[in-house]
Parts: C-alpha cells; sequence; structure tokens
C-alpha cells in the first residue's frame, strides 16, 4: 500500500506574483517540511494558461493574468521545486483532467491507502482536485492538510476545509494553520 502526497499550484504567481498572498507565502517552508517528511510519491499540478488568458472564461471572470506557460510566475516555487522529485500535471482548469488517469495507473501497479493534499488555493483548486480524486478512487482516504493550504482569504479557505469534510475528506492541521 503506497500514501501519495499531491501538491497543488505551489507557483510563483499564486505566492509572490500577481495573485500572491500573505497566507500563500507563509505556508511556502510549511510544505517543503510536509515533502521531505512525507514517506511515499510526491505529484504537482501546475496551473497552466496560454496568452489568450484573458480570453476565456476564467479569464473573464478573473482577470488577472497568472501562471502564463514559460513565465517566472508559472513555475513552481523554487525551495518546494527543490525539497522533491515528482511528476508534474499540468492543468488548465481548477481540477487537473488528467490526473485521475495517473492516481488509478499508480493505484493498479500499488494500491493506494490515501492522498493527501498540500498547496493553493483551498477555495479552487485544491478542493477541486480532491472532489474529482474521490469521484475515480471512492475508496481512498482523501487528506487535506490545512496548516499546508491557504485559500483565496482566509474565510473562504476555512469555507473549502467544512466543505470538503462534508464530502468525506479528512481534514488535519487545522489548529497549525498561519
Amino acid at each position: 500500500m503506497q500514501d501519495i502526497l499531491l501538491v497543488v499550484d505551489m507557483q510563483n504567481d499564486f505566492v509572490n506574483g500577481s495573485l500572491g498572498t500573505q497566507e500563500a507565502r507563509s505556508i511556502v517552508s510549511k510544505v517543503v517540511e510536509k515533502m521531505r517528511k512525507f514517506e511515499g510519491p510526491v505529484l504537482f499540478t501546475k496551473d497552466t494558461h496560454q496568452k489568450d488568458y484573458l480570453e476565456t472564461q476564467e479569464g473573464r471572470l478573473l482577470p488577472v493574468e497568472h501562471c502564463i506557460r514559460g513565465t517566472e510566475g508559472w513555475e513552481i516555487v523554487g525551495e518546494v521545486a527543490g525539497a522533491r522529485e515528482g511528476q508534474v500535471i499540468e492543468k488548465d482548469t481548477f481540477g487537473a483532467r488528467d490526473l485521475p488517469d495517473v492516481l488509478m495507473e499508480m493505484n493498479e501497479e500499488n494500491p493506494v491507502r490515501s492522498i493527501t493534499l498540500v498547496g493553493l488555493c483551498t477555495d479552487i483548486c485544491v478542493i477541486s482536485n480532491a472532489m474529482l480524486i474521490k469521484a475515480y478512487l471512492p475508496e481512498v482516504e482523501i487528506i487535506v492538510d490545512a496548516s499546508c493550504c491557504a485559500g483565496v482569504t482566509p474565510e473562504s479557505h476555512k469555507i473549502a476545509l467544512d466543505a470538503m469534510k462534508v464530502c468525506q475528506v479528512s481534514v488535519t492541521g487545522e489548529n497549525e494553520e498561519a
């Protein structure tokens, strides 16, 4: 049995760039520590947009260019990228469409006991990927470490954690939040 760590969108634009927040900056060292101590494979999602981002539905509803392929903002934060090797899954939607196939293949090779999610943003991409995984691997324990996540706002972070609990996602680390 294996446990998997999924590091969601720990990219420069979400930490220090166009959509960066103090809460996002405050979890970087916690995510790095979690990655270094984690016994099992690490996967990364990488929000990936093109130069026409502002013309997409997401771009019209969130008109802030971010994570444009090839830019510094698109890259995973240096400390996080340097902490561990792992497969990177690019995504152009909140939920990584290729993620279920990767996880189901890993599960066939060596059954998955749990998948722990950390990263950004709790209320958009973390929750989207947790629900996506739950749909494809309903018997695998899905865990979100709240101390290694940050939302768009502290309030929306908390709302997303509560919503995931209702959907049978285990939430840990709430007393350790930044």
